[in-house]
C-alpha cells in the first residue's frame, strides 16, 4: 500500500497550491478519503474529506471556501486545491485513505508534504 503526497512548498500569503495524493494498493475507488494536517505543536485535524464516488465532501470550518478536495478515480489520485492561503494553513499536510474492510474500515497514511505559508 502506498499513498504518496506531493505539491506542497513554501507560498506567500493568499496565493494557492495544488496538493495530490497518488495511492496504489489499494481499492481506490470504493474508499472515503481525507486531508489532514499537522501543525508544529498541535494535534493532527481533519481538513476535507471526499467520498468513494466524489459525491459528497466536507470541509472543516477554516478551509471552506478556500479548499476544495476532488479526486479522480481513473488515475486513483486524490486533490486539494488550497486557495487564500494563509500563515495559519502552514502544516505537514497528510492523505488518508479509509478502506472498506468487513468489520468497518480500515485506515492508511500517506508521508506528508509540507505547507508552509508566508505572511
Amino acid at each position: 500500500v502506498q499513498l504518496v503526497e506531493s505539491g506542497g512548498g513554501l507560498v506567500q500569503a493568499g496565493g494557492s497550491l495544488r496538493l495530490s495524493c497518488a495511492a496504489s494498493g489499494i481499492p481506490f475507488s470504493i474508499s472515503t478519503m481525507d486531508w489532514y494536517r499537522q501543525a508544529p505543536g498541535k494535534q493532527r485535524e481533519l481538513v476535507a474529506t471526499i467520498t468513494s464516488g466524489g459525491r459528497s465532501t466536507n470541509y472543516a470550518d477554516s478551509v471552506k471556501g478556500r479548499f476544495t478536495i476532488s479526486r479522480d478515480n481513473a488515475e486513483n489520485t486524490m486533490y486539494l486545491q488550497m486557495n487564500s492561503l494563509k500563515p495559519e494553513d502552514t502544516a505537514v499536510y497528510y492523505c488518508s485513505a479509509r478502506v472498506p474492510v468487513i468489520t468497518g474500515s480500515r485506515n492508511y497514511w500517506g508521508q506528508g508534504t509540507q505547507v508552509t505559508v508566508s505572511s
